[in-house]
Parts: structure tokens; sequence; C-alpha cells
């Protein structure tokens, strides 16, 4: 049996040697060109212990728990349709305009968990929603309950919303995202059910949208073709699984045009999020090079211009593409996959500005970097591409959801004192948003993991991600059963055992090799490499037997030979502790280092270490680490790390053991201190700790109570509680009921990108307020400050309550107004300026 292509190759972390030897006769190159076809989620059937109990926490906790929360999606689309019956009783509900795309997205992750496993009650439930949907549509296809109603029968939204009718205000409207999200939950369900009603739905909008975007409509702008690309994006790439769907080219022709017209036809002219850069308007999508804008809508679109371009053969996409791909790894994305670093816009700032406190991060971002990766691997069978995806996957968006799957993370940051609100007013997750796009993405996307695990065209298969699963794929000449075992992502084994359809076989199986394994960095790009020196070694067997070595093309290790029934093939791909160190660019992470293991990010929790977190610092890389696993518990299984390191305590520092754990499994136990940047010396410890007084020049108040400091609120003393008589405070005592105004006077102007507010409550006469709100000068001029969409003026106990303006400002002074509850007084024990 002649064996073409297999390997055993050295790991090469830090040094310049190359990983493939020089010995071998042949290359192997894929049997054919042109995008990969992946095996459907449906056609996977997951039988490892990290995928399937996430996806039986998804049908048992996730998916029920998320369609209750959109039950008020679906009263809106009742009353809706009862007003396009005649029903004039009931007026639109004051939701968001965007919230039906909320009950779409769980509505097609329950259609995944539908073809996986079905369930006569889910399916009805889904039939009962999908009747009313149908219901709530008007017969030209037009479907957006707020643009339905007229103006008697609506309250009329906030500045960024629906616009004045239909089709009026397509840069922030949603028209076009809520439908592309409802394309995307037809089409999932047609592939669980077989049933059309839903899917008729979507093909009667999209016909429609296509008439008024694109030749125009008598009835919408004066019959004129809007011909105006969606301020948000989705309905790019929608429409083209809507194509797959139905194979209907009309679907894929609108979804390139789309994207054809963007920055062409239409440019905003304003700032925040009306600059042409915010929904990248600012260039037509082939000139672009840079990511710029909110993170979530340049994911999206960066997918669909990828679906069109593998679809298309749509050459002219791709230096686009790959000039933004290198923009974000070389300059703008977390360790841990995260994108959005800059909170007011929900996206990318400039390159290297990624902090770890105040970061972003929105978990709607590391989802659309998987789809956009993913997606570019489809159409290069680049490695490198699934890398990125896979190390946003198991981190930044496995984070976005608790173990449980009932508790979430809007806000992905990668230090938090425990103590600081920065999960839009919560200090850990929760249980839900006004905005909900992140938990309804979280339940469409986790299902989906086990149709990225697999592809193939020709004779070639792609393992391009690794979890224990049974799999037949259609190749050109035969049929091919796969069956993986082994314990990946914890576990460095991998073992496929193969059988063709024919008595043998000849094709190709290409294996990934990981970046993180293969590499000398933790994820591709620049921003990132290895601090340590580990070599270690991966091998290949097939029936228990190395191989000799061999090329890999484009990062998959391709292993041809006649195939028969029962062969064995196992991959090792060593998993050792490694330290990751920032371009020091990164000013944030300059003397820091970053713990990993195989494709996880590791970080440390109050709950497993004696000191605050921020305190460790670790001098010494080679050191061994202990890994071992959880045993009982909400963590049960999960691979924890101790490493020997140091603390700074006061003046003094002492040796102390740093206990981690995988970041995607943080704060399942309280919402407690985590950081994932750790110092290397003592004095980066020092330097890094907290001065907020340092930018506060004099502060004022109307009234401050005699035993009481003013100066109380800015002297960095963090509060344990907000009933902490420990420290000095800030309290108006003892006029009750009576508005109070706190001036804070900046030592110069500065951009302010938070303030967030520590409440005092002595559970007697100084109470929690019963609302604020906040002003801030500029050249003298006192402004508003508003808050951004997702943020309130927050009077929660306990924590600090975090304010980001909704676009960037610049102050030399900040005033509090704050108004008391009628009996009470109030109360400040910190304030922070960011």
């Amino acid at each position: 049996m002649e064996i073409k292509q297999l390997f055993t190759l050295g790991v090469i972390a830090s040094v310049s040697a190359a990983i493939f030897t020089t010995s071998c006769s042949r290359n192997v190159e894929p049997s054919t060109e042109g995008a990969l076809t992946q095996i459907p989620f449906h056609q996977v059937t997951l039988e490892d212990d990290f995928w399937l109990p996430r996806l039986q926490t998804q049908k048992r906790t996730l998916v029920p728990f998320a369609l209750g929360k959109t039950e008020p999606a679906v009263e809106q689309l009742r009353i809706t349709a009862g007003y396009l019956k005649g029903d004039r009783s009931r007026k639109l509900m004051n939701l968001p305009y965007y919230v039906a795309s909320d009950l779409f997205k769980v509505m097609e992750g329950a259609a995944y968990l539908l073809a996986i496993e079905p369930d006569e009650e889910l399916e009805k439930q889904m039939d009962e929603i999908i009747d009313i949907i149908a219901e709530a549509q008007c017969e030209d296809g037009y479907l957006y309950e707020y643009h339905i109603f007229d103006d008697t029968m609506r309250e009329r939204n906030r500045k960024w919303g629906p616009g004045e009718d239909r089709y009026k205000f397509v840069v922030h409207s949603h028209e076009l995202y809520n439908m592309g999200h409802m394309y995307e939950g037809a089409v999932a369900y047609y592939h669980a059910t077989g049933k059309r009603k839903w899917l008729d739905v979507a093909e009667k909008s999209a016909r429609h949208i296509n008439k008024v975007f694109f030749e125009g409509d008598e009835n919408y702008n004066d019959g004129k073709p809007i011909n105006q690309a969606p301020g948000h994006q989705e309905m790019e790439l929608a429409l083209v699984k809507l194509f797959k769907a139905t194979n209907d080219s009309l679907y894929l022709d609108m979804a390139k045009r789309f994207i054809d017209i963007r920055g062409v036809t239409y440019r905003p002219e304003g700032e925040g999020v009306m600059s042409p850069e915010y929904a990248q308007q600012h260039l037509p999508v082939r000139e672009q090079r840079e990511a710029v804008g909110h993170s979530v809508r340049a994911t999206y679109l960066y997918s669909g211009m990828a679906d069109v371009a593998g679809l298309t053969s749509d050459a002219t996409l791709m230096p686009a593409l790959e000039a933004i791909w290198h923009d974000i790894v070389d300059r703008k994305m977390h360790i841990t996959g995260g994108l959005g670093a800059v909170p007011g816009i929900e996206g990318f700032g400039p390159a290297y500005m990624l902090p770890n406190k105040i970061t972003y991060n929105e978990t709607c971002s590391a989802v659309g970097n998987v789809l956009f990766n993913y997606r570019m691997f489809l159409a290069s069978r680049d490695a490198k591409y699934v890398d990125v995806a896979e190390v946003a996957l198991y981190n930044n968006v496995l984070a976005g959801v608790n173990l449980e799957g009932n508790k979430f993370f809007y806000v992905n940051v990668l230090e938090t004192d425990g103590v600081r609100t920065f999960n839009h007013g919560h200090k850990g997750r929760s249980p839900w948003f006004n905005t909900a796009c992140c938990p309804s993405n979280l339940a469409r996307l986790i299902p989906q993991v086990s149709s990225m695990i697999y592809s193939h065209s020709g004779n070639d298969i792609y393992c391009a991600l690794y979890a224990a699963s049974a799999v037949e794929v259609p190749l050109e000449s035969m049929k091919v059963n796969l069956l993986q075992r082994g314990d990946y992502p914890f576990s460095d084994k991998v073992e496929i055992e193969v059988t063709p359809s024919a008595e043998s076989a000849n094709f190709t199986l290409w294996l990934r090799l990981p970046t993180w394994c293969v590499g000398k960095s933790f994820v591709p790009g620049e921003l990132y490499s290895y601090a340590d020196n580990v070599s270690e070694r991966v091998t290949v067997e097939v029936n228990g037997k190395k191989i000799s070595p061999a090329k890999a093309v484009k990062g998959f290790l391709p292993v041809q030979r006649e195939w028969k029934a029962g062969d064995k093939l196992t991959l090792t791909l060593p998993m050792p502790v490694r330290y990751s160190v920032a371009d020091e660019r990164v000013e944030a992470d300059i003397d820091r280092l970053c713990i990993t293991r195989g494709p996880f990010v590791y970080c440390a929790e109050e709950v497993d270490n004696s000191h605050l977190v921020t305190d460790y610092y670790v001098e010494n890389i080679s050191q061994k680490a202990e890994v071992k696993s959880f045993t009982e518990g909400i963590m049960n299984g999960i691979a924890a790390i101790t490493i020997p390191a140091d603390v700074v305590c006061d003046e003094q520092t002492e040796a102390a053991a740093l206990t981690l754990v995988p970041y995607y499994a943080w704060d399942n136990r309280g919402d407690k201190a985590m950081n994932v940047w750790f110092a290397r010396s003592a004095q980066t410890v020092r330097d890094s700790k907290p001065h907020p007084v340092g930018n506060i020049a004099s502060i004022s108040a109307t009234h401050t109570n005699s035993s009481d400091d003013i100066y109380a609120v800015a002297d960095g003393e963090i509060p344990s509680s907000s009933a902490d008589v420990t420290i000095s405070r800030w309290t108006s005592w003892s006029q009750l009921g009576k508005v109070q105004q706190l001036e804070l006077t900046l030592k110069q102007a500065q951009p302010i990108e938070s303030v967030s507010v520590y409440w005092y409550n002595d559970n007697g006469g100084v109470k929690l307020p019963e609302s604020w709100s906040m002003e801030y000068r500029k050249d003298g001029k006192w402004m508003e400050y508003q808050a951004y969409v997702t943020d309130t003026f927050g009077t929660l106990a306990d924590q600090f309550n975090v304010v980001h303006p909704a676009s960037p400002i610049e102050a030399d002074a900040l005033r509090l107004t704050i108004t008391p509850k009628a009996d009470a007084s109030v109360g400040i024990l910190e304030i922070q300026i960011e």
C-alpha cells in the first residue's frame, strides 16, 4: 500500500527554521480548483464532549429561553397582522424597530436543532409563529412593522430609527437587515422540515425588494429605483443562502448588486453613526483596503463579498478582502479573535488600539469574524482563515454565553476588576438585552459549527475543524464515511477512521495544521508572537505507523493514498502551555504576556486565586506549568492551568501560584475580577494601578453634608459595595428629594470615552437615585451627554454604572444632575472618567 504523503515534523515556535523538511519527493495538489462545498450541519453527527453538550444546552435551555424572550416580537407581528386585516384596536408596541431580527435569528437556531433532532412541539411552535409572520406581510411583499402602521397607530421612535416612511432611511432603518435574517431563518427551516411557507414569504419579500431597489415600483420613491445599499449589512449573505436554497439566480444577482453599489450610489455625510466609514460606505468595496466602522456591519459585508466572489468567480473582490483581512489580523484584532475595540461606534479603531479593560468586542463581531473567515477558506482553501475562525469561535464567541446557556455577554473585555460595569449596565453576564442581537446570534451559530468541520471538492476531503463526529462525504468518484474520535480541543490526539464505498479508493484527506501548533504565533497575523522556545513534534500515523515527511499546502497536510475500509489515521497536535506577546505598538499590552494552550486563550479569575488577578506578574516562562481538569461543578471537565508567578503586595513582592481557566469559561462562578494579559515585572503592575483622580482639577456640588467630602468621589478608593462605610463619600444628606448637581472640572480638555458612577446607599436616608443625567462642557458651552444606544444612566447598587457617549466627545468639564427619591438624599462613593 503506497503512502504518498504523511509526516513527522518539529513545531518551531520562536525560531526561523523551516517547519517542513526538504526531503519530500513529491507534492500533492488539490484535484480540482474553485470553491469548496461544505457538508451541511445536519449531515454531520457530533459525538464529542465539547460541542454535543452545547447543542443539548441549546435545545434544553438557550433556544426555549430565547424564544420566550422574543415573544414581544411575535406579539408585535401579531398586532401588525391584525392591523392588515382591519383591526385598529391595538397600537404598535414601543419596541426597537429591529426586534423582529432577533426573533428570526432565534428561529433559525431552532430550525437547525430540528434538522438535527425532530421535535413535534418545537416544530408546532415554529409553524404558529410562521403563520403570524405570513399574515404580517403586505400584499406586495413589504414586511416591516413600523411602517405598515399609520402615524396615529404608533409612537414616534428615537432619532436613529425607522425614518419617516418606507425605505426613506435605509442607512439606519434596518428594513433590509430584518429581512436578511428572515431569509436565513426561512432557508434553515425549509432545509429542516421541507416546509415552504416561510420560504415563500422570504421569496415574496426578496422579489419585492428587487423591484423597489433595482427596477422601480410606482408605489415607492416615485417609481424610481432606490438603488441604495442597506446601512446594516446582512441582506447580502442572506440572499446568497436564498439562492443556494432555491437555485434562483435572481437572488445571487441581487447580492452582487447590493455589494457593487455600496459606497457608489450613496454616501452619508456626518460623524459617528452617520459617518461614511461607519457602514463601510466611504469607498466602493473593491477600493477598500482597511477595516473601518461598525465591526458587525463590516464582517457581514465581508462575508457577503466572499460568498459572491466564490460563487461568481469574481476575482475583483479578492484584493480588497485580502487587504482588509490583513488589516484586521495584523493591526486590529484582540488575541481572543474579538473585533471592534471602540465602544462608541461598536467598531474598529486606529491600528493597534486594543485596550483590555475598556474594549468593546461585541459578541456579534466575533460571530461575524467566524462567518467571514470560514467563507474565505471555502473560496481559497487556505487554512489561515480557519485558524482565525477557530480562535474567534473557541474564545470570544463561546464567552458570549455562560455554560448554562441563559446569561450573555454583549461586550467582551479582557480585564475587569469585578466592580465596574462593562456589559451594558452589568458587571458580568446579563439574562438578556433590549438590543438582543448577541444572544440570538449565538442561538443560530453554535448549531452550525458541525457544518464547518468537513468540506470537499472533486476527490479531496478537507478537515477544517476537529471534533469527534461521523459523516458521509460525496466525492466525485465515490462516497466516503469518516468517523472522527478524540477529545479535541483539550486533547492533542485526533483519530479518523476511513471507510470508502468501494473496496479501496484513491483520494486525498487534507488535514489542517493550526497556526497555534505549527506557527510562530497563536493566531495568524503580525500582532502576536510566541515568547517561549517550546519545540514539540506533530506526528501523523496510519494504522499505527508513523509516516514520512511531506509538504503542507496552504496550511493543510494532504494525505493521498489507496484507502481501505477501517484505515485509521491519527494526528497528534501538541498542546503545551504557550506564552504570547503583542506587537510593541499595542500600548495596553506592553511588557505583558498572554497564556494559551491549544486553541484556547486563558485568563485568571478572582475565584481561583488568593490575590487581585491584575497584581500577578510572570517573569520566568520556562518553569513547568500544571494542566489539570476540574472534576465537579459547573466547570467539570474543563482544563485549568497553574503556573509559577509572583504577586505585588503593597511595596513587597512574593511568589504565588497563578491559576487560569479558558477565557470562554470565565464568569460562571460569580461576577469577579478577571485578567488575560499579565505583567512581566512588578513595576508594570505598579504602573498600571488606577489613578482616576489624575485628570480632575476641581469638584463642586449644590450641597455636601458637613461630615462628607466632595473630593471623595475622585480619590481612587474602590468600594466593596454601595454600603461601604470604610471609605469616604459624598452625600447630599439631609436634603430629601431635592435635585443635586455635581460639577467636575478637568485639568484640560480631553476625549471622554466613558463615565462610571458608583452610588452610595445606606438603606436609610441616603438611597440610590431615581434618575440622573449628564452634560459636558466644550469651549465654554454646556451640551447634553447622550448615552450610547445600548447604554443607560444606571442606578444599580454594588457596581460602577458606566455610560459611553453616543458619539465621540471632548470636554473640559462634566456636570451630573441627580434626582433623588422623594424621601431620600443621594450619595456617590466614586466617579471614574476614562
